[in-house]
């Protein structure tokens, strides 16, 4: 299979330019002309001529950052500052210190006034990437930035006033973090005026090609390779895998068959063993998954190891992870059905009669359990 020629990747200026084929319009630096992703760049589009808070969720490695430069460029503000804060890598102190800036002798180390990111942003777009991690205590000083566009530096009662475009980012459920307390709901409320859903990879996979181009082209470039040819093979694995860490994964693993290609196609072997189905995904890319992603893909897999006949899917995958529920709601109510019925919100005889199916009243999966409470 002859590599796809459709996108030119302009190093210099990390965009792309349009499909020469008629293929749908994207926004720079973007690729991907599926169904979902055409709703994210319509909403990105349209939230970008405004000036309100965006917020965008989706999991690991889907390209949040890209939306939100993108977000920046089409706005008004394109010629102003576009400053990204991490605000999952610092603490708290430190944290408060890089937005907001502080003064002299406000905390041991701060021996000069220093400039916050929200100060450095002001005219701009100031980006705060993983905000869920952020405290309570900073969230309320958040909350203050976007309602009243003003601030003081850390150590200092000089008020400072700023016009700076908040978009945020998040890869956990804000709503759901908020109703368990871990985030202030009315700063979820004035960061989620237009939200962007980013899909997950396995949702899109009609993009996987074009995307392997891509980076195909890009590592080509910066490595001084020809890669220039996909095993059909290599392609077909690629899009049967459930990529837990998105587009960003999918990147390392082309950039490394680009390194270590001997000739000038990627083959099936330069694939690594979990792509080729030959592994199982780490456990932790797992965890990193909200439920309802990890509910779709344990579906995927069930069906994708079924043969195209089998009619017993019900058994392969509801089956099963019942019995898991139940084994382990079990392992935590000490083997006594009255407390785990309870628990799992069905009839004690219907526990009863699952534990029996599913051969769990001889320890299955070490646990036993009790009738009585």
């Amino acid at each position: 299979m002859a590599l796809l020629a459709s996108w030119r990747f302009h190093k210099e200026a990390n965009v792309l330019s349009p499909p020469l084929n008629g293929a749908p319009h994207t926004l720079p630096g973007l690729i991907g002309s599926s169904q979902a992703m055409q709703g994210v760049y319509q909403t990105t589009r349209q939230a970008a001529s405004s000036r309100a808070s965006v917020l965008l969720l989706g999991e690991t490695g889907t390209g949040k950052e890209l939306i939100a430069h993108a977000l920046h460029r089409l706005g008004e503000r394109r010629n102003r500052p576009f400053v990204r804060v991490n605000c999952g890598a610092l603490s708290e102190n430190l944290l408060e210190s890089e937005l907001f800036g502080h003064v002299r002798g406000s905390f041991t180390g701060a021996i000069d006034n220093r400039t916050g990111r929200f100060e450095a942003a002001h005219s701009g777009t100031i980006f705060l990437d993983e905000i869920n991690s952020t405290t309570p205590l900073l969230q309320v000083k958040l909350l203050r930035v976007l309602q009243e566009r003003e601030f003081e530096r850390v150590g200092d009662t000089q008020t400072i006033r700023v016009d700076t475009r908040v978009v945020a980012a998040s890869n956990r459920d804000l709503a759901e973090e908020s109703a368990e307390g871990r985030f202030r709901e009315d700063l979820y409320y004035r960061l989620n005026v237009v939200p962007i859903w980013l899909p997950p990879l396995r949702q899109r996979r009609e993009d996987i090609p074009a995307l392997v181009t891509h980076f195909l082209n890009a590592y080509n470039e910066e490595n001084d390779r020809y890669v220039v040819h996909i095993e059909p093979r290599a392609m077909e694995a690629m899009q049967d895998y459930a990529w837990p860490g998105n587009v960003r994964e999918l990147q390392n693993y082309i950039e490394r068959a680009v390194v270590m290609a001997t000739g000038d196609e990627l083959t099936f072997a330069l694939l690594p063993p979990i792509v080729r189905g030959e592994s199982d995904a780490p456990r932790g890319a797992f965890r990193r998954m909200d439920f309802e992603s990890l509910a779709v893909q344990l579906v995927e897999e069930g069906l994708a190891k079924a043969d195209d006949d089998a009619c017993d899917l019900h058994s392969r995958v509801v089956d099963r992870v019942e019995k898991e529920v139940i084994a382990q709601v079990l392992g935590r109510c000490d083997g006594v059905q009255i407390k785990a019925a309870q628990r799992l919100g069905i009839n004690r005889n219907t526990l009863h009669k699952k534990i029996k199916d599913y051969g769990l009243d001889n320890g299955d999966n070490g646990t036993g359990t009790k009738s009585g409470s």
